[in-house]
């Protein structure tokens, strides 16, 4: 079954966007490798903990994935080697990558690690991958190109020769451990991370519409301002509202209270449905734009507590608002709605119990 959504106002304004995998190929190296951090963010099950090292003295280590602590003898480890090339990664473009993953863990520099993974946004060209995929033959090419790939540009201040004990720490070394990474499947990965559409672009995706039959009993999060809502139609009738059912003979007080909770449920899912899709707290900087907006006119005198609330929500339905990424996705019934969250969290009242 279809489900109805909002139209996106990106997509009406802006059309088509660049797809991530063209749009990773712009990036910087630093880009790259804080790109390389957040994907690997989103693999806390296997990962404790992820470093990002880096430049010129990261003994050839970008970003480093700890499997387990890193103050344990011999931890295990997992390596992301970044590189951000405007090609296909050839063998020449990582042999002295590999030689320092060779010479610093000889030096015992830190453990080896479990994997090795090479991330570029082009991939591994059809050599290098060849390479990876047959580990033997690997060693061979490192072998046979280290005096020109490596011997030189480990260290600045010292030659590695391939000799003596050092070479057979290689001959026995398992180059199982270099692998490649599928960028399509990163890229996939990393639509789960808040900064995806920061880096990609592309709008927020359309939410669904709310099922307003299916808005029935009071739930437990919502008796603060329904309590509210009761305060404030008591304020202008005179009369009392303990539930909901006391308003059926108040068609004007029913029919408010039947809006004002949908609009509740539609602030709430838009606090919801774009969590996991934009940076932290980008809802409570919209929330907190909301009320810096109304707060002046919640505090002014009115009547009575139900023309306060009538005043407000017709205030924060017509605030220019144009900061927040949410603007292009909210609707009226969010900002209004969102007038009775910041009741629900005792950030403003209609009417104090107490008067």
């Amino acid at each position: 079954m279809s489900v109805e959504k909002f139209t996106s106002n990106f997509e009406v304004t802006n059309g088509a966007n660049i797809v991530p995998l063209k749009r990773i190929e712009i990036f910087s190296p630093e880009e790259w490798e804080l790109f390389t951090e957040e994907y690997l963010e989103l693999l806390r099950s296997e990962y404790i903990e992820i470093e990002r090292i880096g430049g010129a003295n990261d003994n050839g280590r970008d970003v480093i994935a700890y499997i387990e602590t890193p103050d344990k003898e011999n931890y295990k480890w997992d390596c992301f080697q970044c590189k951000h090339y405007d090609h296909s990664l050839y063998p020449s473009d990582i042999y002295v990558e590999i030689g320092k993953i060779l010479y610093y863990t000889f030096k015992k520099e830190y453990p080896i690690p479990q994997n090795y993974f090479v991330i570029a946004p082009k991939g591994c060209g059809t050599s290098l991958s060849k390479l990876l995929q047959k580990s033997e033959l690997l060693k061979k090419e490192i072998k046979a190109k280290w005096k020109n790939n490596c011997e030189n540009k480990i260290t600045k201040i010292e030659t590695i020769k391939l000799e003596g004990e050092f070479l057979k720490y290689v001959e026995e070394f398992d180059f199982k451990i270099f692998k490649k990474t599928n960028i399509k499947t990163v890229l996939e990965k990393h639509k789960n991370h808040p900064n995806h559409i920061t880096r990609f672009g592309g709008g927020l995706p359309a939410r669904p519409k709310i099922n307003e039959k299916e808005i029935d009993e009071v739930k437990s999060n919502e008796l603060v301002y329904v309590k509210q809502l009761f305060l404030s139609y008591e304020d202008e009738s005179k009369n009392k509202f303990l539930k909901k059912e006391d308003l059926d003979t108040h068609i004007n007080y029913q029919s408010h209270f039947n809006r004002a909770r949908i609009n509740f449920h539609y602030a709430e899912q838009l606090r919801n449905f774009y969590r996991d899709s934009l940076p932290i707290n980008t809802f409570q900087d919209f929330q907190d734009e909301i009320y810096n907006g109304i707060v002046d006119t919640v505090e002014d005198f009115h009547d009575n507590a139900f023309k306060k609330v009538k005043e407000t929500e017709k205030l924060a339905s017509t605030l220019q608002l144009s900061s927040n990424p949410l603007t292009t996705v909210s609707i009226v019934s969010d900002r209004k709605g969102i007038c009775h969250q910041l009741v629900n969290d005792k950030k403003i009242v209609w009417k104090n119990e107490s008067e």
